[in-house]
């Protein structure tokens, strides 16, 4: 008796998430916010990172270096942006 219900709960969870696959791309580039100056470790390893990621997502990735306190700068930087998925912070371990 449990497995109807299971398969109908599999149908419905699937239904559920159909709708989320129709989100379209945005037509703007993705922005990569590196929160340290440019030519530093981080920025070298965050621009590496964007040339494989911008092929993977079939959109244009700007590497936009925001140093400044640690990098605190460029952290508040993205959590002030607009929430419309196109703007990343390339975070590292140091970031608190």
């Amino acid at each position: 008796m449990m497995f109807p219900l299971s398969r109908r709960a599999a149908l419905a969870g699937l239904g559920a998430a159909l709708p989320l696959t129709a989100r379209a791309q945005p037509a703007r580039p993705v922005t990569l916010v590196v929160p340290y100056a440019a030519g530093g470790g981080t920025d070298i390893i965050g621009r590496e990172f964007a040339l494989g990621f911008g092929p993977a997502l079939g959109q244009t990735v700007v590497v936009d270096n925001r140093g400044g306190a640690a990098g605190h700068v460029g952290s508040v930087s993205v959590a002030r942006s607009r929430p419309d998925g196109t703007t990343l912070l390339f975070a590292v371990s140091t970031n608190a």
